[in-house]
């Protein structure tokens, strides 16, 4: 069965990632082209979920969460979603849209110790 990557979510991908955040270009800028060693997927699908960036090579997901991810209903689906791929054996690193805009040193360390 194929998980990655599937056909049916390759026009969201595409929207996500022409609608991304302005955190998460701001934290694109700091992953693409292999500027901290390995290779980042930004809006990339792994089962049904499409994640914000994705590191094959270190098992990495990484997650920029706004404020909707407070709501009661948001938490849980993250928790839904979080049990999956911990399941699966990766690694999930989650930042807040004001630790990606005030403390983006902060961000790329916490990433770097996942290497």
């Amino acid at each position: 069965m194929r998980t990655y990557t599937l056909t049916e979510l390759k026009d969201r991908r595409r929207d996500l990632r022409k609608r991304a955040t302005s955190q998460e270009d701001l934290l694109w800028e700091k992953l693409r082209n292999r500027k901290l060693g390995p290779k980042f997927r930004r809006q990339h699908s792994v089962g049904r979920y499409i994640l914000d960036f994705y590191c094959k090579e270190k098992r990495l997901l990484i997650e920029i969460d706004g404020g909707i991810h407070e709501k009661k209903e948001n938490k849980e689906y993250d928790t839904v979603r979080d049990k999956y791929f911990i399941e699966l054996d990766f690694k999930i690193l989650r930042f807040t849209n004001d630790e990606v805009e005030q403390d983006m040193e902060k961000v790329i360390d916490k990433i770097r110790a996942c290497f």
